[in-house]
């Protein structure tokens, strides 16, 4: 990014951010694209043992950072599945597929930041809205272009989750 800065420092205090959960995860929503002056979005997701965390997807805008704070996570990156553990990094550039998961056994703590930035708080919102019954996994589909989050069938993804 060039020029001035459209946003103040963010600080979000833990006991601040809110908190999404299901049975099998929890998500930290931290620092939205608003927030930032559209610099980028973060959240800490703690997924429960082999949980799944998102579905195979691309973003057109935005490249996605996955730093493993602890445990283990299987990330794929294009049409690989590659195990991540703590301290390790993943950076997904715009366009290549991408989902991830907690290993199968193990349970996994992550930071993710996407930039820019998209609006993300709502679309972890909406997901939530669908565990609970509340709407259907096809609204989704009519929110893509606002999330910039494009769904996608991926043969290698699907395979590493189900064996």
């Amino acid at each position: 990014m060039s020029g001035p800065s459209s946003f103040t420092a963010v600080v979000v205090r833990s006991v601040d951010a809110e908190m999404l959960t299901n049975p099998t995860a929890s998500i930290q929503l931290l620092a939205d694209s608003p927030d930032t002056g559209g610099a980028l979005s973060t959240q800490r997701v703690t997924l429960g043992v082999g949980a799944d965390g998102a579905v195979p997807h691309t973003h057109e805008l935005s490249a996605e950072m996955f730093y493993v704070l602890s445990g283990s996570v299987d990330v794929l990156v294009g049409d690989q599945v590659r195990t991540a553990t703590q301290g390790d990094l993943v950076v997904v550039p715009p366009g290549m597929a991408h989902a991830f998961g907690a290993t199968p056994g193990q349970t996994a703590e992550i930071l993710i930041v996407i930039t820019p930035g998209v609006e993300r708080f709502e679309y972890f919102r909406h997901l939530g809205r669908i565990a609970r019954g509340e709407s259907t996994a096809e609204s989704l589909l009519d929110d893509q272009e606002r999330y910039d989050t494009y769904f996608l069938m991926s043969p290698p993804w699907k395979a590493a989750r189900t064996s």
